[in-house]
């Protein structure tokens, strides 16, 4: 259903795989200014070492492939999913980074994690 949501949306998944962390831990990997993980379930989790200094958040989303419902629930399920990570995204890049120290960038990737799309938001 993902791969179906992200073609709707004109997005080419054709060269595109799910990684384990551990290519980005070994030799010779790129350096990350930013991990971020989205899985409620990695929020425990301890992170390896990464090479630099990446700045750490985690943005929990509810997993939609453990969510139960009738294939159109699900359908909507995947699809406010998206919003919510697609909304943090523009959160992230609109921030002016090159004016925040290390611990105010921290705190705001933290602040953006508990953010929620505009169209969800309570009055």
């Amino acid at each position: 259903m993902t791969l179906e949501l992200l073609a709707s949306l004109d997005y080419d998944t054709s060269t595109l795989r799910s990684k384990s962390w551990d290519e980005f831990a070994e030799s010779g990997s790129p350096e990350f200014d930013f991990i971020i993980t989205v899985c409620d379930n990695a929020a425990g989790e301890v992170c390896p070492i990464w090479p630099g200094r990446p700045l750490i958040a985690h943005w929990g989303v509810a997993d939609p492939v453990a969510f139960v419902g009738s294939e159109d629930a699900t359908r909507r399920f995947f699809s406010r999913t998206y919003r919510e990570l697609e909304n943090r995204i523009k959160l992230l890049t609109s921030l002016p980074i090159e004016t925040l120290d290390h611990l105010g960038l921290q705190r705001r990737l933290k602040e953006i994690g508990k953010a929620v799309p505009p169209d969800e938001q309570k009055p």
